[in-house]
């Protein structure tokens, strides 16, 4: 049992020493990713068009790029539909009023009623415009 309690404790330790670890900054664009992630499952396009920037690049590992109104719409309308996203490995760089975050990204899609899974390897760079983090860039990857 007291095997179980420290390790319990270490746990805890690492887990309070890594997020001790971030920035202010960085923890304000992990929320951003956060906030994408649940708009893009759950289609929302008062959320979507809220955290992208009006310049927004979008890229796909297909090569496909989409400005914000594209992007947005290919959510809303089902034509990109994610059921699920697990983000695993992310790393965030912020520097100035940018910032870098890689993650890999594992998703159950319906891409317009279709079911299928993608494991990509993601980019994003996100901007700060009038103290909010907005995606400005993102290119997916196959991995």
């Amino acid at each position: 049992m007291k095997k179980i309690a420290g390790l319990i404790l270490m746990l805890i330790t690492t887990i309070t020493m890594t997020v001790e670890a971030q920035s202010k900054e960085e923890i304000q664009v992990a929320e951003a990713v956060q906030t994408l992630t649940k708009a893009m499952i759950d289609g929302n396009k008062t959320a979507l068009e809220n955290i992208a920037s009006d310049a927004l690049s979008y890229g796909h590992s297909s090569g496909k790029i989409q400005d914000k109104a594209a992007f947005v719409d290919a959510i809303v309308s089902g034509q990109s539909d994610f059921v699920t996203i697990d983000l695993t490995e992310q790393t965030i760089i912020v520097k100035d009023q940018t910032a870098i975050v890689r993650h890999k990204l594992s998703a159950q899609t319906n891409d317009g009623g279709k079911p299928g899974n993608v494991s990509l390897g993601i980019m994003l760079v996100w901007v700060k415009e009038k103290g909010n983090w907005k995606l400005f860039g993102r290119q997916a990857y196959k991995l």
